[in-house]
Order: structure tokens, then sequence, then C-alpha cells
């Protein structure tokens, strides 16, 4: 199964799933701000895609600023209870296909997943 972590509101997110629709690919949405993954999902995604839960965090969100993340030193556990707990800081979007995951910034990211 394919699932896609979906903000409608985001352009590339919604050029996500048009990706997804016309590969013919059978997808879950989840919009991940109504529905924020657990600790346990986040976890898992971060080791899918290989990065540091600090790599998907969105620097550019007033948020991040507001919560002066930028001064803070956290570890990974830190990070994910973090984004767990603020949504809206998990960049967009995210698919994870076959046990592979990718952010779709750019698209070809996606693209990789779903060829490999």
């Amino acid at each position: 199964m394919t699932t896609i972590l979906h903000n409608p509101r985001c352009s590339k997110s919604r050029a996500a799933v048009s990706l997804l629709e016309s590969r013919g690919v059978d997808f879950e949405v989840v919009k991940y701000l109504d529905n924020p993954p657990s600790e346990k999902e986040l976890t898992r995604i971060v080791k899918l895609l290989g990065v540091s839960p600090e790599a998907i965090v969105r620097k550019g969100e007033k948020l991040y600023k507001e919560l002066g993340l930028a001064d803070k030193k956290l570890s990974n556990r830190e990070w994910i209870a973090t984004l767990v707990a603020n949504p809206k800081l998990i960049e967009r979007p995210i698919v994870i296909h076959d046990n592979k995951a990718a952010v779709g910034r750019p698209l070809e990211n996606i693209e990789a997943i779903l060829d490999s």
C-alpha cells in the first residue's frame, strides 16, 4: 500500500497526489494536519527516509521561529515529539511506497521510489 502525508492547501502536495493518480497507484491519503502520525509512525517514516527527524522540519514556518527551535539542540527523540505535537512543521508531501519513503520536493523523489 502507498500512503501520502498530504496537506490539500499545498501545491506540491496536490501535485504529488496528481502524480500518484496519473501513475495508477492505489494510495491512501493521510491529512497529517488533521490526523498527525504517532511518535512510532513518524520514527518509522524518518527511518524509511534515511534522514534525521530534523531534516524533515519546515524551518521556514512561522511556528518554527515562535517555538525558538533554531536556537535549540534537540535529540532525535525530542524532534520526533516536537513534530508530532506540531505537525505543521513536518515537510510535505511525504510518500511511503513499498517500504521506501520520499519527500516530494522535488516530485522526482517520489517518481524514484515508484520506479525502483
